[in-house]
């Protein structure tokens, strides 16, 4: 019984679980009849009858409401596995950069993480944020934060069904408390934990290298590269990207560049929110002076002659998310524009975004290449989820298209950017990839519930 349904508090009756009379009558058909009530990791022997004013919501005897630690009335679904009954499910959102303002508990971020657990109440589950330092082993509690309409408030909730993976960054993601934190809920609590830690660029690109379906749309990528390599590279296409084999945001790359006709090297970088172009008249000199500790840990990528709009290059962020069924859908498409002078389309050098729909309107762009990102992006993100081990749930690919039409990989990030969602027209994409997530959480702790061994209390 998936439908989603008001859970309210009885405070007149003891050990009581309530449910709708026609859900009461499959039991009695049946002539079997659940006696446990589980929340999170938390569960209690109960007795189950129909609802006293035959209502379709759920009822709690008070006493089970504080054994489970359920936090507060609200719709949710119910799941049965065995004699044991969910409701829920619990949804840890997992994150760090907590701070002691009770307005923005979560820094800047407070204001996403609000909205992506109003998208989870929304979903029929429980959701709250929390960090590793919240957790009580000792108890198999965590003190975390949930928002409504109020705004913030802490909760002490059960260990959750499930967790959903949002360090903001690379640092926070290597902390050893964090490690230790998945490591625990995974082996100790059997929970799902889904889109742990960031994608890697170059171990991403070795691993799509293997499928025959997404090879055509990696460009050439070398780790570490000789300068013999970089000078074959710039003959071949006259330009190439170097950047750091584990960045984001676009931080730290450069492009070379080495037009056919002419005799010097060019290195196009950013620099105190600057967009700088420096001339060399040998590729040793550049490099040396560029690279003074090496490549070591950076990849070069072949420059890709892209699709421009006035005269400025144009790539896409495509997301994709996994949906209430656990399959992959596309739940946002944007063009990103590049800035004057800039080597990439990122909003913090001056890129500015353009919906599929203003592109079409405004530069004549063919409807067809939203078709075409789209399949690509869902042939990617098959190809990443069979090669990437955990649960993936979301992923953002940054692609390009050129003037033939063909489509190349730039990057996969598990934990995309929003940059894209300050465009008025993605308001409704925005709210999708909040939602999606929790769908697929909710899919998440419903398989691992059916999956479950009937655990007497």
């Amino acid at each position: 019984m998936n439908t989603i349904l008001p859970l309210k508090k009885d405070v007149n009756s003891q050990g009581n679980f309530y449910v709708p009379p026609t859900k009461f009558k499959e039991w009695v058909d049946q002539v079997s009849f659940p006696n446990q009530l589980c929340f999170g990791s938390r569960r209690s022997f109960c007795t189950v009858s129909p609802h006293p004013s035959n209502k379709e919501e759920y009822l709690i005897s008070e006493d089970l409401w504080k054994i489970l630690g359920v936090p507060e009335e609200m719709s949710v679904h119910l799941f049965e596995k065995g004699n044991s009954l969910h409701i829920g499910p619990l949804v840890g959102i997992f994150t760090a950069g907590f701070t002691k303002d009770s307005m923005r508990p979560i820094g800047e971020r407070s204001m996403y993480f609000a909205k992506l657990l109003s998208a989870t109440s929304k979903c029929g589950a429980f959701g709250f944020a929390f960090g590793a330092h919240h957790i009580d082993w000792k108890t198999g509690s965590i003190k975390g934060l949930m928002y409504n309409k109020r705004g913030w408030y802490r909760v002490t909730v059960p260990i959750p069904d499930v967790v959903y993976d949002r360090l903001p960054n690379r640092s926070s993601a290597s902390i050893e408390q964090v490690s230790i934190t998945m490591e625990k809920l995974q082996s100790q609590y059997f929970t799902p934990w889904f889109n742990p830690g960031f994608f890697d660029k170059w171990t991403m690109f070795e691993k799509l290298r293997e499928d025959s379906i997404v090879k055509p749309y990696l460009p050439e990528t070398v780790l570490s590269p000789k300068s013999a390599i970089i000078s074959r590279m710039l003959k071949d296409y006259e330009q190439i990207f170097i950047k750091p084999a584990n960045g984001s945001l676009g931080l730290g790359i450069q492009q070379i560049l080495k037009p056919a006709d002419e005799k010097y090297y060019y290195c196009r970088f950013r620099t105190d929110k600057e967009n700088r172009l420096r001339r060399y008249t040998s590729l040793a000199r550049l490099l040396k002076t560029q690279y003074p500790n090496g490549m070591n840990g950076l990849i070069a990528q072949q420059g890709i002659d892209l699709h421009r709009i006035n005269q400025r290059s144009m790539d896409y962020r495509v997301h994709t998310n996994k949906n209430k069924e656990g399959k992959w859908e596309v739940s946002a498409i944007a063009a990103k524009i590049a800035g004057a002078g800039s080597l990439t389309t990122h909003m913090a050098s001056n890129g500015t975004v353009k919906t599929i729909g203003e592109l079409t309107s405004e530069f004549g762009i063919k409807k067809q290449v939203e078709t075409d990102l789209m399949e690509a992006s869902l042939q990617l993100s098959r190809a990443i989820d069979k090669r990437v081990s955990g649960f993936i749930g979301e992923i953002g690919f940054d692609l390009g298209i050129t003037k033939e039409g063909d489509i190349y990989l730039f990057e996969a990030n598990s934990k995309p950017g929003r940059g894209i969602f300050a465009h008025p027209r993605l308001k409704a994409e925005e709210a999708k990839t909040r939602t999606l997530p929790m769908e697929y959480a909710i899919f998440l702790a419903r398989s691992a519930i059916e999956k479950q061994l009937v655990i007497p209390v």
